[in-house]
């Protein structure tokens, strides 16, 4: 498999949409899905080729390989990646979801600086307490006061710093058109909410960018890569695109192995766990001993759509998880699980249909499991990360990393 890195410029407002159920009005994502980005690659493949209405479901060449297999290209989701210091802007190449398991500050939240005190992750602290017969209420390390979800999604790390990524959003307010008399509609005003473009000009040019990756066979990606590159200019994302909305830019990497060494990830992550372990013995003897066992976490990247026995479920539970990695293991335990749901839908523009609403399982949800037989996963687990968990995985839903290490950062480490 090969991983291509794409970074996205906005270069017009972008309306990426999202319809709640019962609801009239249609909120904007913070970031871009891989649904989009993938709708787009392909309507441009299709129009560049002259097949827009062909049925290349079954004899799609190249392009069935890429959008319709049984193994197809998979589109992550594309999160902001600028990152502003001082008056330079700083283009990140990983951008990670924020884990379900950090707090900060109720009153000063977020990553540590003058008017903040800093986020901890509670993982490994919550696993020991539920050990040792204690509940954990932490408090903020700098004020003693309470604390909370930090309001966090995305973060990235320079120089061995911590930094919030977000984007800003704003309204467009139209009026309807009549379309008899093709003139401005009495009393027909609708507001889109839109995604900020890139400022060109000014005093203070700022680039609106979003970072995201595409999965492939080895067979096709330099021939999606070329693609992308030769078209740079022509793709458009998101609705109202005959407003002139949706107008991007997208740089494609030169595709290089998609390969994860995760075995010094779990390491590091099951040394530190023991080390913590050890400390909470100043309260006393633990209901039971810490086991032998390798543990292991796996932190939700992108909204999952999770499906145990034909019904929805927020929970990723061992049998999942052996079932998506093809692994016998049934030393496998699910040790803590940290997640919440929410509902998505969307507009399937090559049906012209409104997609089917989705019970998913938010982004930053996060599992702790632990297993006796830890060299039998270590491959599994590396192409767990490239594949994703769940279903539509391949528009970027289920995307997963594996002992994130924002999890060893403790209460009075806080960053």
């Amino acid at each position: 498999m090969k991983q291509i890195q794409l970074e996205i410029k906005a270069l017009s407002p972008l309306a990426i949409s999202r319809q709640k159920p019962g609801g009239s009005v249609s909120e904007c994502e913070e970031y871009i899905p891989g649904s989009v980005i993938r709708g787009a690659i392909a309507s441009e493949i299709l129009k560049q080729s002259g097949q827009e209405f062909a049925d290349l479901s079954q004899n799609g060449g190249d392009f069935q390989a890429l959008f319709l297999g049984d193994e197809p290209a998979i589109f992550q989701n594309a999160y902001p990646a600028v990152l502003q210091l001082d008056k330079d802007f700083v283009i990140q190449d990983q951008v990670k979801v924020l884990p379900a398991t950090a707090l900060s500050s109720k009153t000063k939240p977020g990553f540590k600086s003058e008017n903040n005190n800093g986020v901890f992750d509670t993982l490994i602290d919550r696993f020991c307490a539920d050990a040792y017969g204690y509940s954990y209420d932490p408090n903020c390390p700098t004020d003693a006061g309470r604390v909370d979800l930090p309001s966090i999604s995305f973060y990235s790390i320079f120089n061995d710093e911590y930094y919030k990524q977000s984007t800003s959003k704003r309204l467009l307010t139209r009026v309807g058109i009549n379309r008899r008399r093709a003139t401005s509609e009495e009393d027909i005003l609708y507001s889109i909410e839109v995604l900020n473009e890139s400022e060109s000009s000014g005093k203070s040019p700022k680039p609106i960018v979003y970072t995201s990756s595409i999965i492939s066979c080895d067979r096709l990606s330099d021939y999606l890569r070329q693609f992308i590159h030769n078209h740079r200019q022509n793709f458009r994302m998101g609705g109202s695109t005959s407003r002139g909305l949706g107008k991007v830019e997208i740089k494609a990497e030169k595709p290089v192995d998609a390969k994860q060494n995760l075995k010094e990830k779990i390491t590091k992550f099951n040394k530190i766990l023991q080390q913590r372990w050890d400390k909470w013995r100043i309260f006393g003897n633990p209901l039971q001993e810490l086991s032998k066992r390798t543990y292991f976490s796996l932190d939700l990247q992108a909204d999952a759509i999770l499906t145990e026995k034909w019904q929805r479920t927020t929970v990723l539970s061992p049998s999942m998880l052996r079932h998506f990695t093809d692994v016998e293991d049934e030393s496998l335990e699910l040790e803590a699980a940290y997640s919440s749901y929410d509902y998505r839908s969307g507009w399937n523009a090559a049906w012209g249909l409104m997609k089917d609403v989705e019970l998913v399982t938010n982004k930053g949800g996060v599992y702790l499991f632990s297993t006796a037989q830890p060299d039998i996963w270590h491959s599994a687990l590396a192409q767990l990360e490239l594949k994703g968990v769940g279903e539509r995985t391949s528009e970027g839903f289920g995307q997963v990393e594996v002992c994130n290490e924002f999890h060893l950062i403790y209460r009075e480490d806080a960053v």
